[in-house]
C-alpha cells in the first residue's frame, strides 16, 4: 500500500508540473474522516499536439532530425498515450487488491429493530423464561454462509465501522395481561448498535461489536423501568482448510503487483514499436530525397546532353533528328523526377500523421514540408558479438519476454487458489459476549441491588464481566466427489505446462529471429557496398563514353545507354542504403535495444516529454 501511495503521489506532483504532459490522478484533500468517501480527480484526455511541434516549424518548413521526429511521436502518438493509463490502472488495481474481499464488504447485518434483549422488559422476560424462539440478539451470524469462486475469496482487508441507530415506539395489545400487567403495552427503545470488523490475510476475521439498549415501558411487573440492556462482543472466525494461509489470500495482490511491471512493459514494448516505426518512416523520407536527387542527376545530365546535342546539330557534326532521341532521354527523367517528387510527398504526410495527435488536420503541419536533416549512418564496421551474446542481450532487454515471465508467475500465483479449493470447508467461529441490564426500580418491585443504577453502571458489568457468555462452532462442508475443484486445478496445472511450452517455442523462434536479422544486416552492407562500387564504375564509363562520343568515336546510343546504367546504378545504391537502414532498425528491435540506440528514456516516455 506505501508502495501505491508513494508512486501515486510521485505521479501526481509529475502531472501539476508538466501541465497535462501524462495522465495523472489528483486525490482529494480534506479531513480524514471524509476523505475516503471523495472521488479522486482524473483531468481530461490531452487531445491537442505539444508545442514543440509548432516550434520546429519555421518559414512553412518542418526541421527534423531523427530524434526530434521520436520525440514528438513519443509526446503526441494516440496509442502511446492510451498506454500511459496501464501504470495507473495497475496501481489502483493494486490498492484494490489489498482491500481483499470478492466485493465490498460490509459485517453481517443484525436488525435492531424490535429485537428484543434478554432479561429487559416483558418481550426479554419472555425471551429469557425460554418461551421465544427469536434469536436475533446473537450477533456475528450467518457462519455457515460461503460465496464461491474458483479459488477461496480473500477476506475483505479494509477495516470497516458500521453503525445501526433505531428508535421507536410500540404499542401492543395484550391478549394475556398477567405478566405485562397492563392491556396495551407500550414501548419506547432507543437501540444503537456499533460493528467494527477487519479481515485477516491468514484467512479469517475479527469483529468486536458493542449494543446498547434501553427500553421504557408502560408495565407495571418490570423490575426496571427504565433499563439499559448493553452488550458487547468479540468474535474471531477462521478458515483452517481451504482459504487458510497467507499464500493463497495474497495470490490476489500478488498478482496485482506484477501487473505493475506488466503494465510498463506493455507500454515499453508499444514505445519500441513506435519507435522503430518512426525510425523506418524518418529513413524512408531520407531516401526518398535521395532517390530525388539521383533523379535530378540523371535528369541534368539528359539536359547536358541534350544541349550539348544541339550544339553539335548547329555545327554539322551530327545530324539533326539525332535531337530526338536526346529529348526522349530527357523527358523520361523529367517523369522519373516527377514520381520521385510524389514520393518525397507521401512519404512526408505519412511521418507527419505519426507525429501529430490530430493527423494533418492541422493546416500548419499539412502546409509545412518537412526537411530532414540526418544522413542515413554507416558504420566502418557492424562489429556484431556472437549469436548466444545477442541471445542474451535479447532476454534482458526485450518486454515480450519479460511480460511472459511475469505472465508465467502469475499463472503460477493464481494457481494457489484452485489448489487451496480442492481442500474441504473447515471454518472455526469463537465468540465471547458480555451482557448486562441495569436501570431504575418500578414502583412495588425489588430488582437485584446489583442492576440498580443507569447506562454507567451497566457498563461496569460488562468491564467487570459479570455476565459473560463464551460460544465455539465448526462447520464443516465437503463434496464427496470433489469433481468441480479438481477440475479447475487440473486445468490450471494443464495451461501453465502449456504456457511453459509455449515460451520455450518462443525462445527457440528469438534464436531464429536474431539469427536471420544478423544475416539480413551482413547482407544489407554488403549490397549497399557493392552498388557503391558498381555507381563509381558506372560514373567513370559514363565520362570515357561521353569523351568517346565528342571525338566521334562512338554514336548517341552508347551515351543514352551509359547514362541509363549511371542512373539505375545511383538508384540502386539509395535503395541498398535504404535496405541497411531498414535492417538495422530491426536487428535493434529483435534484440530489444531500440531505446537504448535511439537515446529514449522509458521514464520520460511515461510523462509524455522526449
Amino acid at each position: 500500500m506505501k508502495k501505491a501511495m508513494a508512486v501515486l503521489t510521485a505521479w501526481c506532483c509529475a502531472g501539476t508540473q508538466m501541465v497535462g504532459q501524462q495522465p495523472f490522478v489528483a486525490r482529494p484533500r480534506s479531513p480524514i474522516f471524509w476523505r475516503p468517501y471523495l472521488p479522486s480527480a482524473i483531468p481530461p484526455a490531452r487531445m491537442t499536439n505539444s508545442d514543440h511541434l509548432h516550434n520546429l516549424i519555421r518559414g512553412g518548413r518542418l526541421y527534423l532530425t531523427l530524434q526530434d521526429a521520436i520525440a514528438l511521436a513519443i509526446e503526441n502518438n494516440l496509442n502511446l498515450e492510451i498506454d500511459r493509463y496501464g501504470p495507473l490502472l495497475a496501481e489502483w488495481g493494486l490498492e484494490r487488491a489489498e482491500a481483499g474481499g470478492a466485493l465490498p464488504g460490509i459485517p453481517n447485518a443484525n436488525t435492531l429493530l424490535k429485537q428484543p434483549t434478554s432479561g429487559q422488559g416483558v418481550a426479554g422476560a419472555i425471551q429469557s423464561a425460554g418461551l421465544s424462539s427469536n434469536n436475533a440478539g446473537n450477533l456475528g451470524g450467518n457462519a455457515n454462509t460461503q460465496i464461491t469462486q474458483i479459488g477461496p475469496i480473500t477476506p475483505n482487508l479494509d477495516t470497516v465501522f458500521q453503525n445501526l441507530s433505531g428508535w421507536s415506539r410500540l404499542t401492543t395489545p395484550q391478549s394475556n395481561s398477567v405478566i405485562s400487567g397492563t392491556d396495551a403495552l407500550i414501548d419506547t427503545t432507543h437501540v444503537y448498535n456499533s460493528t467494527l470488523q477487519q479481515g485477516l490475510l491468514t484467512g479469517g476475521l475479527m469483529q468486536l461489536a458493542v449494543n446498547e439498549s434501553y427500553l421504557r415501558e408502560n408495565s407495571p411487573n418490570d423490575a426496571l423501568n427504565p433499563s439499559f440492556a448493553p452488550s458487547a462482543q468479540i468474535m474471531l472466525r477462521h478458515n483452517l482448510l481451504s482459504g487458510f494461509g497467507t499464500a493463497v489470500n495474497r495470490r490476489f495482490i500478488r498478482v496485482a503487483e506484477n501487473q505493475i511491471p506488466a503494465s510498463r512493459g506493455i507500454f515499453r514494448s508499444q514505445l519500441v514499436n513506435l519507435v522503430a516505426k518512426v525510425a523506418d518512416l524518418y529513413w524512408d523520407l531520407v531516401s526518398a530525397h535521395d532517390d530525388l536527387k539521383a533523379k535530378e542527376q540523371a535528369r541534368d545530365i539528359a539536359q547536358k546532353f541534350l544541349d550539348g546535342t544541339r550544339a553539335r546539330i548547329r555545327l554539322g557534326e551530327i545530324a539533326g533528328f539525332e535531337v530526338f532521341r536526346a529529348q526522349a532521354e530527357l523527358s523520361a527523367r523529367n517523369q522519373e523526377v516527377a514520381i520521385a517528387e510524389a514520393t518525397v510527398r507521401q512519404n512526408a504526410n505519412v511521418l507527419k500523421d505519426a507525429l501529430s495527435r490530430d493527423g494533418l488536420a492541422d493546416p500548419l503541419l499539412d502546409e509545412a514540408e518537412v526537411v530532414p536533416l540526418d544522413r542515413i549512418p554507416l558504420p566502418e564496421s557492424d562489429d556484431l558479438p556472437p549469436l548466444r551474446e545477442l541471445v542474451a542481450r535479447a532476454l534482458a532487454q526485450r518486454p515480450d519476454i519479460a511480460l511472459a515471465k511475469v505472465n508465467g508467475e502469475t499463472q503460477r500465483v493464481s494457481a494457489l487458489g484452485t489448489q487451496s479449493g480442492i481442500l474441504p470447508y473447515l471454518q472455526a467461529t469463537v465468540t465471547a459476549t458480555a451482557n448486562a441490564v441495569a436501570g431504575t426500580p418500578n414502583p412495588g418491585q425489588s430488582p437485584s441491588p446489583q442492576t440498580v443504577g443507569g447506562l454507567g453502571t451497566a457498563f461496569g458489568q460488562i468491564l467487570k464481566g459479570d455476565f459473560t457468555s463464551r460460544r465455539a462452532t465448526v462447520v464443516f462442508q465437503g463434496a464427496l466427489g470433489n469433481h468441480v475443484a479438481q477440475a479447475d486445478y487440473g486445468i490450471d496445472q494443464l495451461q501453465i505446462a502449456q504456457s511453459d511450452l509455449m515460451e520455450r517455442r518462443s525462445m527457440n523462434q528469438l534464436v531464429v529471429d536474431i539469427s536471420n536479422q544478423m544475416i539480413a544486416l551482413r547482407q544489407a552492407r554488403s549490397r549497399y557496398l557493392a552498388a557503391v562500387d558498381t555507381r563509381v564504375l558506372q560514373e567513370q564509363l559514363l565520362d570515357k563514353v561521353q569523351q568517346q562520343f565528342t571525338l566521334g568515336g562512338t554514336t548517341i546510343d552508347g551515351v543514352v545507354g551509359a547514362a541509363r546504367s549511371l542512373a539505375a546504378a545511383r538508384y540502386t545504391e539509395v535503395a541498398m542504403l535504404a535496405s541497411y537502414s531498414h535492417a538495422r532498425v530491426a536487428l535493434d528491435q529483435v534484440l530489444g535495444q531500440t531505446l537504448e540506440a535511439n537515446h529514449v528514456s522509458l521514464d520520460d516516455a511515461l510523462k509524455g516529454v522526449e
